[in-house]
């Protein structure tokens, strides 16, 4: 049966079980009233049909309840069911009670026919919703468990295809890898036999570079003997000639040590000298770092010559 069907049957259940319901309630409020009415003291009649609404409300809140129950797969317990059968007897007491009291048994019969009829209609419309719940949830876990297994054929499924395109994916990959290697191979062979050839040609060029650099070093080493050589000549040749210059030097200086003497022994002059024999004596007297009177005294000059003098030959010497 699909999933409508059932909906369809439940829609009829509850159409039919409260279409009895109301009926049945219809009928006890139109037949209990007259005998609350007739059991009522004066001036209440006006409250005789509460009793029958009170007693019909319990019934169709019990057949509310136990509709919803049955829809949750639920079980109130006990009470429920005290409330629905003391509910139903009621309803059946209240039904017959008039016709009881007047000996009535086809009466008696005729208003017990919409009570029992609802009592039985409650518990039949129970176990029906009951037995609906029953199947739905044996059908339901039936296809939850063959969708379960559905699913597990599907990831199954699932499983060997990724593990062929795993499979695919490392062959792929392996001879992917091994072409490479094998291109690796030739490249590396071919780079080491480069490699080969360069070095060959470097270790040739280093033997000719080594050839030409030794050869450049006897030639250096003979350029460098040579050359010391003169330098050591031109060295001799010119300590040679410092020498000299320093020996004659030195007897210059000795002769104008002597001739200063000369000059400075001569004593105070008696007359003045000339020019040119002042400006010696002036010269040497500076020289010898005498006083200017005394530079005076031997050359017969005036101060402010001698002074004159004495500062050109500082002047020379800052020079």
């Amino acid at each position: 049966m699909s999933p409508a069907q059932i909906r369809s049957a439940e829609r009829a259940l509850s159409v039919g079980t409260w279409a009895i319901t109301f009926g049945a309630v219809l009928y006890s409020v139109l037949t209990v009233t007259p005998l609350m009415a007739g059991h009522t003291p004066k001036g209440w009649e006006w409250t005789a049909p509460i009793l029958p609404l009170v007693v019909d409300a319990a019934v169709v809140i019990v057949v509310r309840m136990d509709a919803t129950l049955a829809r949750l797969n639920g079980d109130g317990g006990r009470w429920p069911v005290v409330l629905r059968w003391m509910t139903g007897l009621m309803t059946v007491l209240l039904n017959i009670g008039l016709s009881a009291l007047d000996k009535d048994g086809v009466g008696v019969a005729v208003h017990s026919v919409a009570p029992l009829l609802l009592i039985v209609t409650a518990e039949t419309s129970l176990a029906y919703r009951r037995a609906i719940g029953a199947a739905l949830a044996a059908r339901e876990h039936g296809e939850r468990a063959e969708r379960e297994q559905r699913e597990q054929r599907a990831e199954a499924r699932r499983q060997e295809e990724r593990a062929e395109r795993i499979a695919r994916f490392d062959a792929a990959e392996r001879a992917e890898r091994e072409r490479r290697e094998h291109d690796a191979l030739m490249v590396r062979e071919q780079r080491e036999h480069e490699e080969r050839i360069a070095r060959e040609q470097r270790e040739e060029t280093a033997r000719r570079e080594a050839a030409a650099r030794e050869e450049k070093t006897r030639r250096e080493a003979a350029e460098r003997a040579e050359r010391e050589r003169r330098e050591r000549e031109a060295s001799e040749r010119e300590h040679r000639e410092r020498a000299a210059r320093a020996e004659a030097e030195r007897r210059e200086r000795e002769a104008v040590e002597r001739s200063r003497v000369e000059l400075l022994a001569a004593g105070p002059a008696a007359g003045k000298l000339s020019e040119e024999r002042a400006r010696e004596v002036a010269g040497a007297a500076a020289e010898a770092g005498l006083p200017q009177r005394q530079a005076v005294e031997l050359t017969g000059w005036s101060a402010g010559w001698i002074a004159a003098r004495y500062q050109e030959h500082r002047a020379a010497l800052a020079a």
